[in-house]
């Protein structure tokens, strides 16, 4: 953690005028955010956010984003209608507030999206991206849920379970250098132990010189110097999505 007074580096980011192209709906007990593309598609990617919550401008921008490329995308609230964090919030109570917001406890609401996806979408391939929480979020479904084609975590790792190595499909794992959530020797020991024990496609990629949150939570167009790593990672994203699914 960054400090005991601030124990998470999370920023809001940039992109907080964004409205979305997609709209709210109401799936079985959570509300959720979804997009579809502009031609039909049997493929659906279940968008997972961060601590501030699936109404964020910047996590609706990458769903949006997948939709463009083709995708069926759908956030929903897996903080089931409790308070996102804000960064108004006073820090010092993060850790209090974080102990109620599991990022593995979600397969009740996962199985929700997923009936959703397949009844109600036409969906044939499902996967999974998450960001921060959700990356965290994202890792836990590669080791529960077989039945997805891809996943992508971005700066987001299980580290507390035994099983955390033992992939069920392929994923990509996205990180930044300069990430005090997630420090670099804990990247390298899951790189090593994937090497080691996974079964399946995966790839642990860092990305120098970047902090938390890069590649959702900063705009491109006002970060020149960013611009070509913001878009390399949201590239590999879709180049591992679309090669799995």
């Amino acid at each position: 953690m960054a400090n005991e007074a601030r124990p998470c580096p999370c920023d809001l980011g940039d992109r907080m005028e964004y409205g979305g192209l997609g709209l709210e709906v109401q799936i079985e007990h959570i509300g959720a955010y979804l997009v579809k593309p502009s031609a039909p598609s049997d493929k659906a990617i279940i968008v997972i956010q961060d601590i501030f919550g699936w109404q964020l401008p910047n996590t609706r921008y990458m769903a949006d984003l997948l939709a463009d490329n083709g995708y069926i995308a759908v956030c929903p609230d897996l903080f089931v209608g409790k308070e996102p964090w804000s960064p108004s919030n006073d820090w010092s109570k993060f850790q209090e507030w974080f102990e109620e917001k599991n990022p593995t406890n979600i397969n009740k609401e996962v199985d929700a999206v997923l009936r959703f996806l397949k009844e109600k979408c036409g969906a044939k391939h499902i996967g999974a991206v998450g960001f921060c929480w959700g990356g965290s979020s994202t890792h836990h479904l590669a080791l529960k849920y077989p039945e997805l084609k891809a996943g992508v975590s971005v700066y987001g790792i299980v580290r507390e379970r035994e099983d955390r190595y033992d992939l069920k499909f392929p994923t990509l794992f996205i990180f930044a250098e300069n990430d005090h959530v997630i420090p670099l020797d804990q990247v390298s020991v899951l790189e090593a132990k994937l090497k080691e024990k996974c079964t399946v496609d995966h790839q642990v990629k860092i990305f120098p010189g970047q902090t938390h949150g890069f590649v959702h939570r900063k705009r491109e167009d006002i970060n020149p110097e960013d611009k070509p790593q913001i878009l390399e990672a949201r590239g590999d994203m879709l180049d591992w999505l679309n090669k799995y699914m």
